[in-house]
């Protein structure tokens, strides 16, 4: 699919590098050329050799290499190729993009070319959320820089949050979306994440502990494949991916209105935990303690929006998918909810206390369809993303 696309590969110094191998065996898979270029603080992490030997071309590393100078030269390197990847992009590098310095060789390529740059920023996460690394994303966003992550996750110093580097799949994906090669390019997909807040009275509310990771990750690598992704999330923990139409809502009757105005789509996966009842008549004041006892709190009931979806008849998405958070009989509840709701796929996973999966990193799931119950070994909810993201892709193709 990249055949004859020629890729100028920049690898930061960071602990994310060793990624960089496979992207480069993943990108020749697909008939890329890869040109690499390793700053100083990269071959800490990789060898030249190493990635020499995967690339199939001589690695790049000085700037004053005055035999390179003569045969080719940074500015021709630089305007040479299809696509610049930096990748990891590390603090320090998007620092130097953003600023506009050149005092080595990678900083020099991206500064010396007028080529499409896209960067899998990868850093700890207090460095991905400081002041400055914003301001630098931000103003290489505004200067048409192109992104892929950061994911959120384990961090290797042992902290969690964003700004783990995007896997190799899913910069691959990104890159062929950059060509216009993504398989759901010109496909839209509606995607609900993250928990409703259905309110008790001003300042209280009935939640779950749904953090919105996972409907995160899946908008995310929807994306990467060129999907036209519109995310309908409640307050979620974690933020939502670039790259895709966002709305934010806070009830069920909200989110169900919402998804209303998002339809028609191609699929629509429904990862939200929405919350089944709400109070039916919410106080407009705060609730005081009385000496006449506990306050009655009377329910109803909430839109179901994956069954009005799935049940849709003219306008119905082509592909319906939905999740079923599960303590118990995982499997079981899940099958039942599936023909209950009327969707195609139903993603099923145990979120009892032990699993440590809601809220947690990794996700353990089940994918139940027609074809029986395929169970995918635990892994990080970006790698069940990717996973799943393929699957719709192969699913609208046929």
């Amino acid at each position: 699919m990249l055949a004859s696309k020629r890729i100028l590969l920049i690898i930061g110094g960071g602990i994310a590098a060793y990624k960089s191998l496979d992207l480069i065996r993943r990108l020749r898979e697909r008939g890329a050329a890869v040109t690499p270029v390793l700053t100083r603080a990269a071959e800490e992490f990789v060898t030249p050799l190493s990635v020499s030997a995967l690339a199939g071309e001589k690695v790049y590393r000085d700037l004053f290499d005055l035999t390179d100078e003569a045969e080719m030269g940074h500015i021709q390197l630089s305007r040479s190729a299809d696509l610049i990847v930096v990748a990891p992009a590390t603090a320090d590098l998007m620092g130097k993009m953003a600023g506009g310095l050149a005092n080595d060789l990678a900083s020099t390529l991206l500064m010396a070319t007028d080529t499409p740059v896209l960067c899998a920023p990868a850093m700890n996460v207090r460095m991905w959320d400081h002041p400055a690394t914003r301001r630098n994303h931000a103003q290489l966003a505004a200067d048409g820089v192109r992104f892929v992550g950061p994911n959120e996750g384990d961090m290797a110093c042992g902290e969690y949050g964003p700004g783990r580097m995007s896997e190799p799949l899913e910069i691959v994906a990104a890159i062929e979306a950059q060509f216009g090669y993504g398989p759901l390019n010109g496909r839209r997909v509606l995607v609900t994440s993250g928990p409703t807040h259905e309110p008790i009275d001003p300042v209280r509310y009935i939640a779950n502990r749904s953090s919105g990771a996972q409907g995160t990750a899946v908008a995310r690598a929807l994306a990467a494949l060129g999907a036209e992704v519109i995310f309908v999330t409640g307050p979620a923990e974690v933020a939502p991916p670039e790259g895709v139409k966002v709305v934010q809502i806070e009830t069920a009757q909200q989110m169900s209105d919402a998804v209303e105005a998002a339809l028609p789509v191609d699929a629509g996966v429904f990862a939200a935990a929405v919350a089944d009842w709400r109070v039916a008549a919410a106080s407009d004041k705060k609730l005081k303690k009385s000496r006449d006892g506990l306050p009655a709190l009377e329910f109803a009931e909430n839109p179901d929006i994956l069954k009005r979806v799935a049940r849709m008849g003219t306008g119905r998405p082509a592909l319906v998918v939905g999740f079923a958070a599960e303590t118990d009989n995982v499997i079981e509840h899940a099958t039942a909810k599936r023909a209950r709701k009327g969707c195609d796929w139903i993603v099923a996973n145990d979120v009892s206390p032990a699993t440590g999966i809601m809220g947690g990193s990794e996700n353990a799931v089940t994918l139940i369809s027609d074809e029986g119950a395929e169970e995918w070994p635990r892994m990080g909810k970006d790698a069940v993303a990717e996973r799943l993201a393929l699957k719709i892709a192969e699913a609208l193709a046929v």
